[in-house]
């Protein structure tokens, strides 16, 4: 019996009681003709509750001889009263015959009829299955649940955001599902105890929609208990874009791989909503790859003696840089073209195609240029089944990249995975392994220290960038964890990035730790460091304060309340404003205005200034200049140097072309806006147009300011008497473009502070990694070299490894770990361990025995009965 059937039957009970009390009464007053018609409705009621429950129990219900003797002597006490005078009749002794008989149907109610649960699932996408099918098996094997599977349609949006083509997909379920089709479930009359969804956005999906009348909104109107699932699992991070989804704020539950991941989701949610129980697509994983089954007979022919690798091609990898995206499949597709030893296995995102349609259609063309020419040619498996799952049990190893919950999935199978870089359309040459290693150098020029090859520290000794391989930063052998170097008081201190601690290092090894208190789960922490005196600020990016160490005293500060000056959204962009340090204070410029924070190294004391300027759009760079002019040593920048005689901060804008020289003791500020024609900017490496982020950094002369581009495509120069910016000619090697695609770069170069003597400044060559001292007084220029042993970089390569706390364990492609040495097995580094790829993903799932499904099954089923 359902549970509302069950309430229905219980307060029916309670509705007897009540009118035995009735009857009571009425006979105390001598109203036997009432007490006769409530004896009637008791009897007609009892007979359509015997009706409810055989209907639902069977004949052989305990309940139902009960409720035929009630009425047996409900009938006997009705033909008592009409043949009886009023002495005769006694209230209390029938009001006790009838509670009697009732008490025997109220417990028999209670106790022997069993209340089955209504579950239902609703599924959307076939290909996302898996993320409910634990359950629904769960759900379907318990003798005291019905459960039903109820595919609901979906539509691809059009550009106006409408809805346009209609899908269903009920009839590529696994044949052992069971389906109810949609239009024949009616919510509003079965009204479920509990109902299952994997969709989250409601109206919120640019690309597709469910029906809407199945909206989690319109859901929850008519079921008890509605637990959203995820349709992907992770390696260890979530995307923003995950953290406010229309179901989670109407969804009961909402189910999580493991409790850390709570932190990714809307912290106003209340923690009583997350279940942190794993995932059923890692339960149906574990059990597939445990037993596979027998692959088509038509893959079967290709993959037999091969090893077979599978290659998915993810939405967030196309939408992050298309074009490139589309090269990279054509280069792996080379790749395996004409091999014998390996299979590729290409599986698209099932809503890739769609995707291109509503957010990249003019690229859609060579996308389909590229599948023609894979099915034509024959270069491996089109995979467009809707299992994934089953499709992985047939494979050894994955291929992609690492934007997609399809590496988690591998990961727990306990299967290889190389993670592709997009950017990388051919193999490397000879030299291109410095574009992987030389990430750029420091605007103040101490450059004895460098941060590479994932998180090693190396270390140029006489500050001559001759480097050598020093210490290991992490256990991780990536993800960005620490950005910068610092030499203080005798100590070298590196600050973190996506870390949060500050390491110190001597003798070749980290000499302790200064932990931060730790409150961003997602990469970002810190967007950069900079270095006052005994003082180290840490820059938040997305952590919730700006840092400040004393060296000194050992003592960290959190100066909080200031994030939203210099860090914006703009555009659905996270934009962090420019900063500098300025005569003992860090300067911290907003992106998006004309506001400036300063903090005093020396009492962490903050205060808001602002630059006088109208309409500012925002400042994306600060560079500090001396005042005075007056000798060839006032000639040189103070860029990041902490000097008392700073006299003016240039504001380089973030969008628009208005660079501003502010004094901000004074508050002083002039403008220069006027471009030379045929200035314009566009955003690296895509190169779209756009107006933001047009200068990079400045070299100042004494009646000159030459300011490089950023996303500019020229350099300036500045007049200072007059104020008028022309366009300057470099004297030195400037790339119109990256050299190739190991050498992609934010910019074309920036200027540095020079070495003693003839070579007052130094540019740094972004598109080909070189380094260069230049006198813009004679015109010369000499290449500085910049030495590293290739031997050591090699033999410290990582091969296979934990990679960070968003990529537990893999190998990612770069100049020294490429896909043709994967394929051949000739990979540098650690050799593939199975044993340690699954003790790293233990770290992000619970039950990974495959329990989830029947877990959260009993779960939500004890919160039902509890009621």
């Amino acid at each position: 019996m359902r549970r509302a059937q069950k309430k229905q039957a219980q307060d029916f009970a309670k509705l007897l009681a009540q009118a035995h009390d009735e009857i009571r009464k009425e006979i105390g007053k001598k109203n036997r003709a009432a007490a006769m018609d409530l004896l009637a409705q008791c009897q007609e009621g009892a007979v359509q509750l015997g009706n409810l429950i055989e209907k639902t129990e069977g004949e052989e219900a305990a309940t139902i001889p009960l409720l035929e003797s009630y009425c047996e002597l409900a009938y006997r006490i009705y033909e008592e009263i009409n043949g009886s005078v009023d002495e005769a009749i006694n209230e209390n002794r029938i009001y006790k015959k009838l509670r009697k008989a009732l008490l025997q149907i109220e417990n028999s109610i209670r106790n022997d009829i069993k209340v089955r649960l209504e579950v239902v699932f609703f599924p959307y996408k076939a290909s996302m299955w898996d993320s409910l099918e634990s359950v629904w098996m769960a759900a379907n094997g318990d003798p005291d649940c019905d459960a039903y599977v109820v595919p609901i349609p979906y539509y691809d949006r059009n550009r106006d955001g409408s809805l346009g083509v209609y899908h269903y997909e009920g009839g590529s379920l696994p044949e052992y599902v069971p389906i109810v089709y949609y239009e024949n479930y009616r919510l509003e009359e079965r009204r479920p105890d509990i109902a299952y969804i994997h969709n989250p956005y409601d109206q919120g999906n640019y690309v597709t929609s469910v029906e809407p009348g199945f909206y989690s909104s319109e859901i929850k109107k008519y079921v008890d208990k509605l637990v959203y699932i995820p349709y992907y699992t992770t390696t260890g991070g979530m995307s923003e874009g995950q953290e406010q989804c229309m179901a989670y704020y109407y969804a009961d539950y909402i189910v999580i791989q493991s409790a850390k991941y709570r932190k990714f989701f809307d912290s106003d949610l209340p923690d009583s909503k997350f279940l942190a129980l794993g995932s059923p697509k890692f339960d149906r994983i574990i059990r597939m790859c445990a037993s596979p089954g027998t692959p088509p007979e038509d893959w079967k022919k290709k993959m037999d003696g091969r090893k077979v690798c599978f290659y998915n091609t993810s939405i967030n990898g196309m939408l992050g840089d298309t074009p490139r995206f589309l090269k990279k499949m054509a280069y792996i597709f080379r790749c395996f073209q004409g091999r014998e030893d390996v299979c590729l296995m290409w599986r698209p995102h099932p809503l890739l195609e769609s995707t291109f349609d509503s957010l990249r259609p003019e690229y859609r063309p060579l996308y389909d240029k590229l599948k023609k020419l894979f099915l034509e040619q024959d270069l491996g498996i089109y995979d467009e089944t809707p299992d994934i799952t089953e499709t992985i049990s047939y494979c050894d190893a994955y291929i992609g990249d690492s934007a997609t919950s399809v590496t988690s999935l591998f990961g727990m199978a306990g299967k290889p995975l190389f993670i592709v870089n997009n950017s990388l359309d051919k193999a490397p040459g000879a030299e291109d392994w410095r574009g992987e290693i030389i990430r750029g150098f420091r605007t103040d020029g101490k450059d004895q220290w460098i941060i590479t090859q994932g998180n090693k520290l190396y270390h140029a000794p006489g500050n001559d960038y001759h480097y050598r391989y020093y210490c290991d930063l992490s256990a991780y052998a990536s993800g960005g964890y620490y950005s910068s170097t610092w030499e203080i008081g005798g100590k070298v201190y590196v600050c973190p990035a996506n870390a949060q601690e500050i390491l110190v290092v001597a003798g070749g090894r980290i000499e302790r730790r200064v932990p931060l208190v730790r409150c961003v789960e997602q990469g970002g922490a810190f967007a950069g460091a900079w270095g006052i005196g005994q003082y180290l600020f840490l820059i938040p990016l997305r952590y919730p304060a700006i840092v400040r160490y004393d060296t000194e005293k050992d003592r960290v500060d959190y100066i909080r309340g200031y994030n939203d000056v210099f860090i914006q959204i703009v555009e659905e962009k996270r934009r962090v404003g420019g900063s500098c340090v300025w005569n003992g204070f860090l300067m911290l410029a907003s992106p998006a205005d004309n506001r400036i924070l300063a903090i005093e190294a020396s009492t962490g004391k903050a205060g808001l200034l602002t630059a006088n300027v109208q309409n500012y759009e925002g400042c994306g760079g600060m560079i500090p200049e001396t005042g005075g002019r007056d000798s060839e040593k006032d000639a040189g920048r103070m860029r990041g140097k902490d000097a008392a005689v700073a006299q003016y901060i240039w504001l380089l804008p973030f969008s628009g072309t208005t660079i501003v020289r502010w004094n901000p003791e004074t508050g002083e500020a002039r403008e220069y806006g006027d471009m030379p024609a045929g200035f314009q900017c566009r955003e690296l490496p895509k190169r779209l147009e756009t107006r933001e982020r047009p200068f990079c950094q400045a070299m100042f002369r004494e009646k000159e300011v030459i300011f490089s581009p950023y996303w500019g495509n020229m350099f300036l120069c500045l007049d200072r008497e007059t104020g008028e910016l022309r366009e300057w000619k470099p004297f030195f090697p400037v790339l119109e473009k990256e050299k190739n695609e190991y050498f992609i770069f934010s910019c074309p170069g920036y200027f540095l502070p020079g070495a003693a003597g003839s070579w007052p400044e130094r540019w740094f060559s972004g598109f080909d990694r070189k380094l260069y001292d230049i006198n813009p007084d004679t015109g010369e220029y000499r290449e500085v070299e910049i030495v590293f042993d290739e031997e050591e970089l090699m033999a410290h390569a990582d091969g296979f490894c934990e990679g960070s706390d968003w990529m537990q364990y893999a190998c990612e492609e770069n100049a020294f770990q490429t896909l043709e040495d994967f394929l051949d097995g000739n990979l540098k580094g650690a050799s593939f361990d199975r044993e340690r790829q699954l003790r790293a993903y233990e770290k992000i799932a619970a039950n990974n025995d495959g329990t989830c499904g029947e877990k959260l099954h009993r779960f939500v089923c004890e919160k039902i009965r509890e009621r």
